[in-house]
This record gives structure tokens, C-alpha cells and sequence, in this order.
């Protein structure tokens, strides 16, 4: 029995000793010039990533967990990161059994519960209710859908008083309340008539129905726990994503310790793209504005003039969404015809699609096809010496090659004479 006792006691030493040697920076995936914001960052990402409850039977990811929160705890104060990083775990180990806490570190869960809010755990755990979901709309231009990218907002929400960390009292102290003996509520008597009384349960006046008293407010939140501050957010918008496509962000929603914070759910909507300028680099001077989008496939209306559609022996160069050159062109003697229609095969939007919420669904991977309509603009008005040599030419080809429209429309002719003239073309 003593035998065991001590392996167990000689294992907990080992972990501890591991966790103490293993670089704080180097736990949260930073270098020792990170900023306060760059920790939180840290922090949000990989708590969530090896949360124990997200890894159930997963020691790995739970002693990962608690190497996360040690190192957090440390870095996202000002004193204890200046001790760390001029004395390392010696000074922090100093600097806990020289304060009141006795050497003791805290519990990694009650250090997530004060991130996110909530009891320490995903889902609805015991005694805390969830917190209403957040919805953020950004707009973003087509060229973003098309090649992806990150995306920096800011969103202002609740989150819990860092200074008192959520318990709203500048000393730490929170006293029950005498009136509702920390119930919250209270039992008044009202007189109907003489001799008639009523009982009615309300919220304590004293306490405002919490059942605790603070006596010396937090001078950062004024005793209410929470503070509104904007906060910047980064997503991800991968290339072919969809218009209206919901990013989850797990909890990050408003935060308070009496709940656990809800989701926030950033929905990416396509916004009119702007006129590109000189000014622009070379990689944004594209054609964007004039491409238009249905599913995964892309639309473009290409103006020829008359000689072109007719004769051939023209080229164009289209910069698609991310600067890449698609060319079109005819060769001499092709003929577009108005409102026709190519299709340049795999010049469409990429493939995406969200497969961890479609598992199982076979899906063609392809890219999306570019439709490019041709609009032919004919000359307002020709020169005298032009328009004899053109109606000269266009009778001789009319009466030699033109076509019967009448014939060739479909229509019923009736009793209608056909002429023997042809029709113009």
C-alpha cells in the first residue's frame, strides 16, 4: 500500500515538474514579444481545441488543457508575465508562496469559466443556463468569395470584469444578504380589508433578488460583473465559399458568471464591388465588378463591335477575380452571333463545401463554369462614301445568300405571297 502511495505520489511530482519546465510561451503557440491580444487569441483557440470534454478519454489532450491554463493564467497578467519573464518558474513559484494564495495554482476550469463565462464545461452544465446567441452580418466583395481570405471585424459584447474577474467586488468579498438571508426573495404581507392580509413573494428591494451584498464595488464594472467592450475577431472565408454562410464561433457570444456564453454567428453577405483604379495593386486591379455569380457558376457580358462580330480576328483579355487572365477571341471569318452564349469550362467559382455538416455526400469537386454573353454594338451612324459601298455589298450578298425569314422564323405564311426577293440578312 505504501508502495503504491509513493509511485502515485512520484508520478504527480514528474507531471508537475514537466508542466513547470515546458515554456509558457511555447505552450500557447507565441513568441515572447505577443501582445495581450495575441494571448487571448491563444488562449480562446486552443482551450477549445483540447477541452476535455470535446476529448473525452483523451489524457493527452487533458493534460494539454491544463499546460494551456497554467500558462494563460501567468501571461494574461501584467505582474506575473514580468516576474515569468525575468525570473521564469522559479520567480512565479516565489511570487504564489510569498502571496495569499499558498503556492496553489488555479483550477483550469474555473480560468475558462472566466473566459467564456459559464461552469468550466461545453454544453449546459449543471446550475448555469445558456446565453442567447450573437448574429454579425459582414459584406464582403465577390473577388473575397473567390479567393478567400481573413477577415478582421470588431464586435461589441459583454464579457466578465477581468479587474474583479466576475465577482463584481473589489476585495473578492461577496456577503449574503441579511434581508433575503441570501434567497433573493422576500415575503411581504398586504392588508385586503381589516382582518384580511395577502402574502406576496417578491424580489428583494435590498439585494435587487441576487441574495448577495457586494460592500466595496469593483471601480471597473461598479459591482455589475460584466463590462461592454468591442472586441476584434478573426474568420476565415475560404475560396467558393457561399453567399449567406453561417461561421459558428463557439461561446463567444455575451459572457457573464451566471451563464455560459451563447454562439456568435458571423453570416457573410456579397456586397457591390467597387470600380477598380489605378491606385490599386496589380493583384486587386481586377474585373470584378462586372462578374456576376449564381451557385458556382460566373457570368460576364463581353461588347463587340459590328466588324468584329462579323468579321473575327479579335482577342480579349479578361483579369478574373484573382488577377489571373482568361482570353477570349475569334479567328478571321468567325461570326458571333448578339446574345451568344460561351462557356469557358473551369473558370467558375471553386469548389467548397462545409463536409462536416453533409458527411457522406458524394459531390462534384469541379469548379464552377465562366458564362460569357456577347453583346454586338452597332455604329450610330456611317459616313456617306461607307454606307453607298456597304448597301452595294449587302445587296449582293442578300440576293445571292440571304435568308428567308419569313421561311426560317417558323411562322405560318397563309395566304400571305412569298416574294421572290430574299430578305435581308
Amino acid at each position: 500500500m505504501r508502495l503504491a502511495f509513493l509511485v502515485v505520489a512520484v508520478t504527480l511530482l514528474l507531471v508537475q515538474v514537466v508542466l513547470a519546465a515546458e515554456d509558457y510561451y511555447k505552450s500557447l503557440g507565441l513568441d515572447r514579444s505577443a501582445s495581450e491580444k495575441d494571448i487571448k487569441k491563444a488562449y480562446r483557440t486552443l482551450s477549445k481545441k483540447y477541452h476535455p470534454d470535446k476529448n473525452p478519454g483523451n489524457e493527452a489532450a487533458e493534460q494539454k488543457f491544463v499546460e494551456i491554463a497554467e500558462a494563460y493564467d501567468v501571461l494574461s497578467t501584467p505582474t506575473t508575465r514580468k516576474i515569468y519573464d525575468q525570473y521564469g518558474h522559479d520567480g512565479i513559484e516565489q511570487h504564489r508562496q510569498g502571496g495569499s494564495a499558498g503556492g496553489a495554482t488555479h483550477d483550469p476550469f474555473d480560468i475558462f469559466s472566466r473566459f467564456f463565462g459559464g461552469g468550466g464545461h461545453f454544453g449546459h452544465a449543471a446550475g448555469h443556463r445558456r446565453g442567447p446567441d450573437m448574429e454579425l452580418r459582414v459584406g464582403l466583395p465577390l473577388r473575397d468569395f473567390y479567393r478567400g481570405r481573413e477577415v478582421v471585424f470588431g464586435v461589441e459584447k459583454q464579457q466578465i470584469c477581468d479587474t474583479c474577474e466576475g465577482s463584481g467586488s473589489a476585495d473578492g468579498e461577496v456577503h449574503r444578504c441579511e434581508r433575503c438571508g441570501g434567497h433573493g426573495m422576500v415575503i411581504q404581507k398586504h392588508m385586503l380589508a381589516p382582518g384580511m392580509f395577502q402574502q406576496v413573494q417578491m424580489a428583494c428591494d435590498a439585494c435587487g433578488g441576487k441574495g448577495q451584498r457586494i460592500v466595496k464595488p469593483c471601480p471597473v464594472c461598479s459591482g455589475q460583473k460584466v463590462v461592454r467592450r468591442e472586441v476584434e475577431t478573426t474568420a476565415t472565408v475560404e475560396p467558393g465559399m457561399d453567399r449567406g454562410t453561417r461561421l459558428v464561433f463557439e461561446n463567444e457570444a455575451d459572457e457573464s458568471p451566471d451563464w455560459i456564453a451563447g454562439d456568435l454567428v458571423l453570416i457573410l453577405e456579397e456586397k457591390p464591388a467597387e470600380l477598380s483604379d489605378a491606385s490599386r495593386p496589380d493583384d486587386q486591379r481586377t474585373d470584378g465588378t462586372f462578374f456576376r455569380r449564381r451557385g458556382r457558376d460566373l457570368f460576364w457580358k463581353e461588347a463587340l463591335s459590328l466588324r468584329e462580330a462579323w468579321m473575327g480576328e479579335w482577342t480579349r483579355n479578361v483579369t478574373h477575380l484573382d488577377g489571373h487572365v482568361v482570353q477570349l477571341g475569334r479567328p478571321r471569318g468567325s461570326v458571333v452571333q448578339p446574345l451568344a452564349v460561351e462557356t469557358v469550362k473551369g473558370e467558375g467559382m471553386p469548389f467548397w463545401s462545409a463536409a462536416d455538416l453533409h458527411e457522406g455526400v458524394d459531390e462534384d469537386e469541379s469548379p464552377g463554369d465562366l458564362y460569357v454573353e456577347y453583346t454586338v454594338i452597332l455604329p450610330d451612324e456611317m459616313e456617306s462614301g461607307m454606307e453607298k459601298e456597304f448597301f452595294a455589298l449587302w445587296e449582293k450578298w442578300r440576293k445571292k445568300n440571304g435568308v428567308d425569314l419569313g421561311r426560317d422564323s417558323g411562322r405560318p405564311v397563309g395566304d400571305v405571297p412569298v416574294h421572290d426577293a430574299k430578305d435581308e440578312l
